[in-house]
């Protein structure tokens, strides 16, 4: 049947908060094209699936089977989604753009020539597809046309709010079995190591990250602290993980991780364009630099213009006396 799919991203099961973001955009989309939203999932039936789609009022789902889906594979996903062409006739295909969502629906896109637009921030219809779409790392806004009946797209990762339905409903989950080639299984994870349990850094309410102002790889001792007192996590820049202080997995930027906490504190950081691409998604920035004409600064929503050195110290010895914790 057409209408507009969503690919619900999950990982042996669990699902990534970019599944919520594309559900509140496929709904979202689907209201303004008129069409019905239809969740779609890979792999064995989840129970948490349906209980997903009706929170965010989505009344259909699918669920793609197939024995040789024992884990994430990019070309048996994206087959998948192939398959799922051709068995429902879909006008849109759409994910949030996540590495696995670009890759699963430009494996899919690759497969069935249908073209595919990534990390867009608004989509419309007319006499064919309207698309604006970040580029250049999301300091450059590109407005495209696509004159195809089907459309794959994206929308850019935490360009789109969680919001779970009002009132939800009651979804209908359907199974479709597939026949996938067992070459494709030649792409799928085999062995798993847990690197990182519980919040990470691109899931912290509350980040706070260390540039070359920091000064040395002992200078971060009082950003973990606060991140600890404020139970966030601890980011830096690309110049500190360049001068080896910090591990590449903490650098936040377009070569890093994207973050969007409720809080980014940054602190001894200039804000580069490809700093800012990563954290431009905070809803608040707390910058602490000795230049006021930092870039980080100037686009900040607070600034404090002294030496992190010393305010940040101050600013832990205030936590701990209102809560009582001593120094």
């Amino acid at each position: 049947m057409p209408g507009l799919y969503v690919f619900i991203e999950h990982d042996q099961g669990s699902f990534s908060p970019a599944s919520r973001e594309a559900l509140t955009a496929a709904r979202k989309l689907g209201e303004r094209l008129q069409e019905p939203v239809v969740a779609t999932h890979i792999g064995k039936a989840n129970p948490e699936f349906k209980a997903l789609c009706e929170e965010y009022g989505v009344l259909e789902g699918v669920i793609l089977e197939d024995p040789k889906l024992l884990d994430y594979g990019p070309e048996l996903w994206g087959q998948a989604i192939a398959d799922l062409l051709a068995l429902r006739n879909p006008r849109v295909v759409l994910s949030i753009g996540t590495d696995r969502g670009n890759e699963v629906l430009a494996q899919a896109s690759a497969r069935t020539g249908i073209p595919f637009v990534a990390n867009c921030v608004d989509v419309s219809y007319g006499q064919g597809w309207n698309l604006t779409r970040l580029q250049w790392g999301g300091s450059l806004l590109e407005d495209s046309a696509v004159d195809s009946p089907t459309i794959f797209l994206t929308y850019a990762h935490h360009s789109v709010d969680d919001v779970p339905t009002p009132a939800p409903t009651e979804a209908v989950i359907d199974a479709v079995e597939l026949d996938l080639d067992p070459i494709l299984s030649r792409t799928m994870i085999q062995d798993r190591v847990t690197l990182t349990e519980g919040t990470t850094l691109s899931t912290a309410a509350v980040v706070v990250s260390g540039g070359r102002g920091v000064g040395s790889s002992e200078g971060f001792a009082c950003l973990e602290e606060l991140a600890e007192l404020l139970s966030g996590k601890v980011g830096c820049s690309r110049a500190v993980t360049n001068n080896g202080w910090r591990s590449h997995a903490d650098q936040v930027g377009q070569t890093g991780t994207r973050i969007a906490p409720e809080i980014y504190i940054a602190c001894g950081i200039s804000g580069a364009i490809q700093h800012w691409v990563g954290a431009m998604a905070s809803k608040n920035i707390l910058a602490i630099n000795t230049d006021p004409e930092a870039n980080m600064v100037t686009k900040a929503g607070y600034a404090v213009i002294g030496d992190l050195h010393e305010v940040i110290p101050a600013v832990i010895s205030e936590i701990r006396q209102r809560r009582g914790m001593g120094s």
